[in-house]
């Protein structure tokens, strides 16, 4: 009842899982909701039991050998749910039979051990008493005589042998023993640590739980205030979602007619340059022409000079007047077509500002989320109603939440919880009290066993250390004889103390054994709770007995191994115990029917956009008119062929160049200077006239490929500009209620959005971090398998492991004990050695053996 109190607190919250699920699902805005608060549970459900740990996988693999049968699910299932001893004949029905076979040949292993065990105690005290009573008899080595023998050493050696590694596996078998014994008082002595440990993480649980709850219902208002917010801001958001799909369409159609009217610009600006290129063209080449056919004429005259007919002169001179005919201009822009036509029509056009008309477009198309606030107005006048329905929401989960009797029941489990505390705290000195009771009785049979080895390692050091090869039997010392006195006190505690040594062995390898077989092992794999999980085992009447004392509806599916897991992983105890089957709230957090109303409203949205003019009429005709113009019916071809060519025919610093290298091969005078002064003439006419020519070709070239790749399919481009703008004009007067219904949807979804981010991570939270119900499966655990089986059953087990091979190891013991006994106590007679008989090689005959003969008793002393 207490565990169901607990989880109370937590049912509310899980039933903010809305249960709409829309269409379409935007991304919308991501909630900042901030973490959970929580505590870190300090207890760590783990045991590491340091060396002894060697010793209990030890026993384990001794238990598989006795044990190697899996875990019998369906056997204890069927055991569980047949019914026995209610007639007389329920133990004769087949089923019953088979089942008890089914049981035996499982526990085959533990019976076989258990009764050899038995047999070990019904025998070994009768063998004891009849040994007893065959010695006192002189039978059975009790006679005080000793038969010499050639091989008496090696006997005694291999018996001592035998009885020393006898008894040192006996002192291995008390160390395991008293190793497990302490460390099982060693374990319950730090437990007060463990206990606590869990008691403070089960009030941390209890504790953090209600803050936690608050916190979820706390952060329902980050989600109503964004709410509010976008629907404040209705308009403009809207708008601006609005002009975002509408401008898919507009921007690109814009930017094209704007394109348009920088075509058109640059156009103007490329036939004002090849108006004024050509005519400088013109004036230039006959300029240039003029000079160069001066620079000809004094240098034919200079050529005609006397001295050009010298010997040395004459081949230059022919040289120089053969190359005079390239002194001439190479392009000839006479001839070329004039512009002046085109350029007056695209003056006409750029009388109409193409650009403002466009950039009114794009002003008109930007006012779209002001034309939205304008025209949706009435949804403005719903947003306090929304408000208070969020309000009466918020209002309703804090009035449900107080209404829930979660301080009563946090006040009633934590008194509970205290009350168990102080318990524990009470009696946790009784339960060490009765440790020590447990530890000093396990001590004393840990002591049996320690007087029955002192004895034995007295008496192979006194008999080793006293004994005297030299001696007869009946002369050997007081120390050999001690020694075999020892042995002989070690055999009769054995026979004393073995029984009741083996008794303890038998109950606790029995319970210990099937403790860890049938609980501990089951329990590490989980086996164990498939087994309480199966259907009408504890409860004939309900199939799922955890759900039947929870819900009170054995029918929901909730397992012990399920909830264990869960809770092992740390998830929330709302997700692990499947709370939601107990409440649902889902009408009460629910706003769908509110959300209703508001999507009524906003989907009735009627706005009209028809007052956004992309572009008029004259801008289309503007375009019209450019496309008119006519630079497409310039001759090209005539410009771009004469541009290719260059100003002259030869490259007028090479030729001048040249002309004064030739000079330098005449004889120094005055032809050799007057045609280096021509020379400098060429150079000078190439810097003022030919490089201006070639800066005006250029702008001339660059102007012509601007207007070729202008005029190219230039209606085309024209009509593709005009058909972009009216397509994007008929969405806007047409198409744009669409839009905006679409965009209304979306923006509602949105809204709805907000409130799913919020049961998402309430979901989320719940599962996985509010009432985290670790501290559960840490107390299971820390019940089963660090106290029972752990502190428990592994040390237990181990106490037996090494008592119980002590105890075994005790029959070989004995039995080396009593042969080197023999060989250490001091006879009452022994055999005589005769040199005169022969015949039975020195020793007596058998009918002399054991008789007190004095004859030979003196004969011998004075021998």
């Amino acid at each position: 009842m207490a565990v169901e109190l607990c989880l109370l607190l937590l049912l509310f919250c899980g039933s903010t899982i809305s249960e709409v699920q829309p269409i379409y699902k935007p991304p919308p805005g991501t909630l900042d909701f901030g973490f959970v608060p929580a505590k870190t549970y300090d207890t760590g459900a783990y045991h590491e039991p340091g060396a002894i740990g060697i010793l209990f996988k030890i026993v384990h693999a001794f238990l598989y050998l006795v044990q190697p049968n899996t875990f019998p699910q369906d056997l204890i299932r069927k055991l569980a749910q047949q019914q026995f001893g209610n007639t007389q004949g329920d133990y004769q029905k087949p089923e019953n039979v088979v089942l008890t076979l089914q049981a035996i040949y499982y526990e085959i292993g533990f019976i076989v051990s258990a009764a050899l065990g038995l047999l070990f105690i019904l025998l070994l005290p009768l063998v004891g008493l009849c040994f007893c009573m065959c010695r006192c008899c002189d039978n059975c080595g009790g006679e005080m005589h000793q038969r010499q023998k050639k091989n008496a050493d090696c006997q005694r050696s291999c018996f001592a042998t035998f009885l020393f590694v006898a008894s040192l596996i006996i002192s291995v078998g008390v160390l395991c023993a008293y190793a497990a014994n302490q460390h099982l008082t060693n374990q319950v002595r730090g437990a007060k640590k463990l206990v606590n440990s869990n008691f403070k993480d089960l009030k941390i649980f209890l504790n953090d739980t209600p803050a936690q709850i608050d916190y979820l219902v706390n952060q329902y208002n980050t989600t109503k205030d964004k709410a509010l917010s976008d629907l404040n801001n209705v308009g403009p958001v809207l708008g601006t979602r609005v002009q975002e799909q509408l401008g898919k369409e507009v921007r690109p159609a814009l930017d094209a007619a704007l394109t348009m009217a920088g075509a058109i610009r640059e156009t103007k600006e490329a036939l004002e340059n090849v108006s004024v290129s050509v005519e400088v063209l013109q004036e230039g080449t006959e300029r240039l022409h003029a000079n160069l056919t001066d620079v000809k004429m004094h240098l034919s005259n200079t050529l005609n000079d006397s001295a050009c007919n010298a010997a040395q002169a004459a081949s230059t001179c022919n040289i120089i007047r053969n190359s005079l005919a390239q002194l001439n201009i190479n392009a000839n822009f006479s001839g070329l077509p004039g512009v002046s036509l085109q350029l007056a029509r695209i003056n006409d056009v750029l009388k109409i500002d193409l650009s403002s008309l466009v950039q009114k477009g794009y002003a008109a198309f930007n006012d779209t989320p002001d034309l939205v606030v304008n025209q949706t107005r009435n949804i403005l006048s719903a947003v306090p109603y929304i408000k208070s329905v969020l309000e009466s929401i918020g209002s309703n989960i804090t009035t449900f939440t107080r209404a829930l009797p979660v301080q009563k029941i946090l006040a009633d489990l934590m008194v509970h919880l205290t009350q168990s505390e102080a318990y524990v705290q009470d009696y946790f000195p009784l339960v060490e009290q009765y440790d020590f009771y447990r530890w000093l009785g396990c001590l004393i049979l840990c002591c049996m066993l320690v007087l029955i080895l002192v004895f034995y390692y007295l008496g192979l050091l006194c008999g080793t250390c006293g004994y005297d090869k030299h001696a007869s039997p009946t002369t050997r010392g007081c120390i050999s004889n001690t020694g075999g006195n020892f042995l002989m006190a070690g055999v009769g505690f054995s026979f004393l103390f073995s029984w009741v040594l083996m008794i303890v062995v038998v109950l606790t390898f029995v319970t210990g054994g099937n403790v860890e077989k049938l609980v501990c092992e089951p329990f590490e794999d989980k086996n164990l709770f498939k087994v309480l999980d199966t259907p009408y085992l504890l409860n004939k009447h309900w199939k799922n007995y955890l759900a039947g004392i929870i819900f009170k509806n054995p029918n929901v599916n909730l397992t012990f191994e399920k909830v264990y897991s869960d809770c092992k992983e740390n998830k929330g105890i709302y997700t692990s115990l499947h709370l939601e089957h107990l409440f649902n709230i889902n009408e009460l957090l629910n706003i769908s029917m509110y959300t209703e109303d508001v999507a009524l409203k906003i989907e009735h949205i009627q706005i009209n956009l028809s007052k956004i003019i992309l572009l008029d009429e004259i801008g289309k005709e503007n375009l019209l008119n450019f496309s008119s113009s006519g630079i497409d019916g310039i001759d090209f071809s005539a410009y771009l062929t004469e541009i290719n060519k260059s100003v002259t025919k030869v490259d007028l610093l090479s030729f001048a160049n040249d002309l004064e290298a030739r000079a330098d091969q005449l004889p120094k005078g005055a032809l050799e200077n007057a045609l280096k002064g021509h020379a400098n003439n060429i150079r000078m006419i190439h810097n003022q006239q030919v490089v201006p020519l070639e800066q005006a070709m250029s702008t001339l070239n660059q102007s012509i490929r601007l207007l070729k790749r202008t005029s190219s399919e230039l209606m085309v481009k024209v009509k593709n500009v005009i058909s972009a703008v009216n397509a994007a004009q008929d969405l806007i007067n047409n198409n744009a209620s669409q839009v905006i219904v679409q965009e209304t949807k979306k923006y509602m979804d949105t809204i709805i959005g907000y409130f799913e981010q919020y049961t998402e991570w309430v979901k989320e939270s719940i599962s996985m971090e509010v009432a985290a119900c670790k501290p559960i499966a840490n107390v299971i655990d820390t019940a089963v398998d660090i106290f029972l089986c752990s502190y428990i059953a592994d040390s237990v087990n181990t106490f037996w492991f090494g008592l119980g091979g002590s105890s075994m190891f005790l029959i070989p013991a004995i039995i080396f004990a009593v042969k080197l006994s023999k060989y250490y106590r001091r006879m009452d007679t022994e055999d005589v050695y005769d040199d005169t008989e022969n015949g039975n090689n020195g020793y007596h005959k058998e009918h002399l053996y054991g008789i007190h003969n004095p004859v030979f008793t003196s004969s011998v002393e004075q021998w």
